[in-house]
């Protein structure tokens, strides 16, 4: 969604307040949400949210509310975040939204010892997740796409 913007010669500051003023007068038609420190493998994560991308967010909720994997719960919870933020800050309607991407970053990991034989010790680490839903209006994408041409 943003815009490629060219410097021309211009200072920073001034820069800055252009690219600022165009964006904002750019239509809006897709809203995000991130859960952060989220603690579980990503490689577990990501296979249910690859199962949801370019699904209406209706069927996206249905997915995640029969599947039994841990990793479920959790993007449910953040899909949710993203549609309300589309609804209450964008004022896009909820039936036209669908996930737009849906993707999960690896987060810090903690590192724990295991004693093993001989004094010796292994490190476990116990992975965490940045997990992140875009959320897009088809309607207002298409009214957009419309605009530019």
């Amino acid at each position: 969604m943003q815009a490629l913007i060219k410097r021309n010669g211009l200072k920073r500051s001034k820069f800055h307040r252009e690219r600022k003023e165009k964006l904002a007068s750019l239509p809006v038609y897709e809203a995000k949400a991130i859960a952060r420190f989220v603690r579980i493998s990503p490689r577990k994560a990501r296979s249910v949210a690859n199962s949801i991308k370019g699904k209406n967010v209706s069927e996206a909720f249905t997915i995640l509310e029969f599947s039994p994997k841990k990793a479920a719960r959790i993007i449910k919870n953040v899909l949710k975040s993203a549609v309300a933020n589309a609804v209450n800050n964008y004022n896009l309607s909820e039936e036209n939204l669908y996930v737009y991407t849906c993707y999960v970053n690896d987060g810090p990991r903690m590192k724990r010892l295991w004693p093993r034989g001989r004094g010796s010790a292994d490190i476990i680490q116990k992975r965490m997740s940045h997990i992140t839903v875009i959320v897009r209006d088809r309607e207002a994408e298409k009214e957009a796409k419309k605009e530019e041409k």
